[in-house]
């Protein structure tokens, strides 16, 4: 995988130059609240697939629970369906999206696993270390560089979930593991999809994605499958339908206003999570999930905006220790 993975290095940096001189950047429109609120909107979805699961699949095999989600997500996915018909991959492309999926595919059973496990926040306050695992690894795996910024991120967000976990403290549980096994994979997943994107349209991204994974999942989920129950369905069915509102919340938020304005609102996320898991499934209020969670918030938002500003020097030709204006 690593192999794999060091000779898209040569294939993103000739495939970045060719997007920032086909594409140049526009600027963003100025509306910091609407894009805020678009933020927030997409924290409290993700939350709601979360709770969700929690209360309707715990009593699924994660393979199971998994597969009906992505299942029902191809619903949703329809549009981006007919997009990978008219461009369907070969060869080496073909390759990446199916490592890709398959990356995908052990996070998502991973992390259905873990939800039946630990409680909402402490699965939100790990969930915060993928973005930071993302650009650690571009920086290994794709060679954008070891900066300082990503150095110091990585160590703040290590030592956030090691106030999360606790080891020594508490017996860890499996969930913990498949947590730190979902952050990874989906870290990975996404650097795999990198390259991908300056390639192809985002609907062939996200409908091959959804597609293979779906495929990956039916024969792990024939194996330990279990009766379901209209409830069950109908509860998946809703984790799709939050899922894919999420993700055109988010991507919402980006169009409307920098990465720097938004990223403190993915912070409501923890709080969605504390309110949810105590109004709903009585968890208790954990302070040490709270104050990792937070010192994890705090390395990802510092980051976001560092190389947000990296990117914005980069496109409008600056040298790196010119201020930008805000």
């Amino acid at each position: 995988m690593i192999s794999l993975l060091s000779k898209l290095r040569r294939f993103d940096q000739a495939g970045a130059v060719q997007a920032r001189q086909a594409r140049p950047l526009t600027p963003l429109p100025d509306r910091p609240v609407a894009g805020l609120l678009w933020m927030a909107f997409s924290g409290l979805c993700f939350v709601a697939v979360t709770a969700t699961v929690k209360a309707v699949a715990s009593g699924l095999p994660a393979a199971q629970s998994a597969f009906l989600r992505f299942l029902f997500g191809l619903l949703f996915a329809l549009p981006a369906l007919a997009h990978v018909l008219r461009a369907w991959p070969s060869g080496n492309d073909l390759a990446r999206f199916a490592l890709r999926a398959g990356l995908h595919t052990l996070a998502v059973l991973c992390w259905f696993f873990a939800m039946t496990r630990l409680p909402i926040a402490e699965v939100t306050a790990m969930s915060y270390l993928t973005p930071v695992f993302s650009t650690v690894g571009a920086a290994l795996f794709l060679r954008e560089g070891f900066r300082l910024s990503r150095l110091l991120a990585l160590g703040v967000a290590v030592f956030g979930a090691l106030i999360v976990l606790r080891p020594g403290m508490r017996a860890l549980d499996a969930g913990h593991l498949a947590m730190l096994g979902t952050t990874g994979a989906f870290a990975l997943s996404y650097l795999v999809a990198r390259p991908l994107a300056l390639r192809y349209k985002p609907a062939v991204v996200v409908g091959m994605l959804s597609l293979l994974v779906t495929l990956f999942l039916a024969p792990i989920a024939a194996v330990v499958w279990v009766p379901v129950g209209l409830t069950e369905v109908f509860g998946l069915l809703l984790v799709a339908a939050f899922a894919t509102a999420g993700h055109f919340a988010m991507t919402r938020a980006f169009s409307l206003a920098p990465l720097g304005v938004t990223q403190p609102a993915t912070a409501l996320q923890l709080v969605w999570s504390v309110l949810i898991g105590s109004l709903f499934f009585s968890e208790s209020v954990d302070m040490f999930v709270l104050l990792g969670g937070a010192v994890i918030v705090t390395a990802v938002v510092a980051l976001a905006v560092r190389e947000a500003r990296k990117a914005r020097a980069l496109v409008s030709g600056k040298r790196p220790g010119e201020r930008l204006p805000e």
